[in-house]
């Protein structure tokens, strides 16, 4: 212990446990103590990708414009009809003897149409249905986005500490390999020997290679998914561990709480609405006129009535299209009914069975992995055992390890799932 200022200052290490790893690494040199260390990064938690995807995401400000859209079109279909103001003259000749007062009859009259058959409100009451789809189909976005959002984080917080773990066993492989060359150059260790190392190490940095490549193309898709344009290197401040439990929600009321299921069965409501629009707009309207009338110089009042005759047309095929919607919609309500109940089973059992082998499966697997690279670093040490071995040894224990944390992330992603299929609120 006395070289540990020394031997920091050689590796540039800032904690005491790595220095003394190092102090014990010639007589068990796979103490060492990783050196790979992050640079200053964004800090982003779950939280607030969220948030941040919600705030700025192009599509959900779509979203927004087509509400404000629906809201036009609601307060448009709540006005009446104008009154028309009519002035006519008739009987005007170019030729004498005329004139003008006397001899032409002169017409000033307003002409008001007069909705029948309860036009006015279904009109207003599909355009609600319009405007509460809008808003619906907003929240069914925000929710998906949400989804994606932390799909993508668990992913790249994933892939990140795959990265890490590997970069970790790459640099306690490279101190190997310099410990190992220098027993060659004294004599104490076959070429050969040194060779399989070498190997060892050169397979972990090819791993290491794609794990990286890996980490950035899941950052990289976790900013897109938040709608953003740059991509900075992120630290993930949410731990993959502790895996928690799964959320219980019965079947019943993920029905009730998932927006797609509430959007299905207000498009139900909608497709009605508009067939008895359409059944109203099969009675005709009718036109009140009345004003003045000045003929042969005489002044008097005038009115009259204006009525289309539905002989031909009583609207049945708009009425028939109407009615074909209502049906299309029920459909397409039973479709959504019968996913989501299969997404909700689906969901909880997958994330039950990756709960179980993250506490059985993995949790004994995991302890039998390092026991063995234990015994088989203990061996190695004291001649009983070959290099090989060792190395089998040490490659199970690292590929334990990262099995283990891709089923942690993948879990997580479970649980994502599963939240959405029960329909919570990001």
């Amino acid at each position: 212990m006395a070289n540990c200022e020394q031997t920091v200052r050689k590796f540039g290490l800032r904690r005491w446990a790595t220095c003394r790893a190092l102090w014990l690494w010639p007589a068990f040199p796979f103490l060492a103590a990783p050196l790979h260390f992050a640079q200053a990064q964004v800090k982003l938690s779950l939280s607030e990708a969220v948030n941040q995807a919600l705030e700025g995401n192009p599509s959900l400000q779509a979203s927004r414009e087509r509400i404000v859209l629906a809201q036009g079109l609601r307060q448009q279909a709540g006005l009446i009809p104008n009154p028309r103001l009519i002035l006519q003259t008739e009987n005007t000749r170019p030729y004498s003897p005329f004139v003008f007062p006397r001899d032409t009859d002169n017409f000033a009259y307003l002409q008001q149409t007069v909705e029948t058959g309860g036009k006015r409100e279904r009109r207003i009451d599909a355009a609600a249905a319009n405007l509460r789809r809008a808003e619906l189909e907003q929240e069914v976005l925000r929710r998906q986005i949400a989804v994606r959002v932390k799909t993508a984080y668990w992913a790249a917080s994933g892939a990140k500490t795959v990265e890490r773990l590997l970069a970790q066993d790459v640099e306690s492989f490279r101190r190997i390999v310099d410990y190992h060359e220098t027993r060659v150059k004294e004599g104490a260790m076959a070429e050969v020997d040194l060779i399989r190392i070498r190997l060892e190490n050169e397979r972990l940095e090819i791993s290491l290679n794609y794990a990286t490549l890996e980490a950035e193309r899941a950052r990289i898709n976790l900013f897109r998914e938040m709608g953003k344009t740059d991509f900075p290197e992120v630290e993930f401040t949410e731990p993959l561990e502790p895996p928690p439990a799964p959320p219980v929600m019965a079947v019943e009321q993920a029905l009730e709480e998932r927006a797609e299921l509430r959007l299905a069965r207000h498009m139900v409501d909608q497709s009605k609405a508009a067939l008895r629009l359409q059944q109203s707009n099969a009675t005709p309207n009718v036109d009140v006129l009345f004003g003045y009338k000045r003929a042969t110089g005489f002044d008097s009042m005038m009115g009259g009535l204006q009525i289309d005759l539905p002989f031909t047309n009583r609207n049945q095929g708009n009425i028939a299209a109407a009615s074909a919607e209502v049906r299309v919609a029920e459909s397409m309500l039973a479709a959504t009914e019968a996913l989501v109940r299969a997404e909700v089973l689906a969901a909880q059992r997958e994330s039950n069975i990756r709960l179980r082998q993250l506490g059985g499966f993995f949790a004994q697997m995991r302890a039998r992995a390092d026991e063995s690279a234990r015994i088989a670093q203990a061996a190695y040490r004291e001649g009983g055992a070959d290099l090989l071995r060792l190395l089998d040894a040490e490659r199970l224990r690292i590929e334990t390890q990262l099995l283990y944390y891709r089923a942690l992330t993948e879990y997580r992603q479970s649980i994502v799932a599963l939240e959405a299929a029960f329909g919570m609120k990001p």
